[in-house]
């Protein structure tokens, strides 16, 4: 399947519960009750606490509003990420997430269609290489992406969010890609 920022259905391999099995405590975890449509977040909801603990992480990662990175660039953290894992769903997720708030839906296109290395700006260059470092192994995260976050403007806690978002996503893909496939 093509990368791409249109939206995406998601057929799982295990059976999700049915939205009228849903209980108290499982509407609970899904945090926001429209997630009970999603196969995803229903066959997830086969555990509630990691659910609500996933789920409590996913918000404060890219909503948090006390600071640090701009919801745009903790967007493309999770695009890069996920592009390069090659999970086409998050990659059209949060590809539409990064085009709204950045309001650069080229430089989003470019990053699905040519791939982590297209051309980029400083900033976005800088993120993109950090976070897919992440996805590769930790350890091949260094110095060198932290001169290069650095040198494009980015302080500690923006840097910070810059990991978070990235490794949050490195694991959210492939635990999504275990799970099923998009459709």
């Amino acid at each position: 399947m093509k990368f791409t920022q249109e939206q995406l259905g998601w057929e799982p391999w295990l059976n999700p519960l049915a939205e009228d099995e849903l209980t108290e405590a499982h509407t609970d975890a899904l945090i926001d009750k429209a997630r009970a449509a999603s196969p995803y977040f229903r066959l997830l909801a086969r555990d509630p606490h990691v659910l609500h603990a996933r789920t409590k992480t996913d918000l404060d990662i890219f909503s948090n509003t006390d600071g640090g990175l701009p919801r745009a660039e903790r967007e493309l953290a999770a695009t890069a990420t996920s592009r390069h894992n090659g999970c086409v769903f998050c990659a059209s997720v949060h590809a539409r997430f990064a085009a709204h708030h950045s309001k650069r839906p080229d430089d989003v296109r470019r990053l699905l269609d040519e791939g982590i290395d297209g051309h980029q700006s400083e900033r976005w260059r800088a993120i993109i290489d950090a976070s897919v470092a992440l996805a590769a192994t930790p350890g091949a995260f260094g110095a060198d992406h932290l001169d290069a976050l650095r040198a494009a403007g980015l302080d500690d806690l923006e840097i910070s969010d810059v990991i978070h978002a990235a490794s949050f996503f490195n694991w959210a893909n492939r635990l999504m890609l275990s799970l099923g496939e998009p459709s």
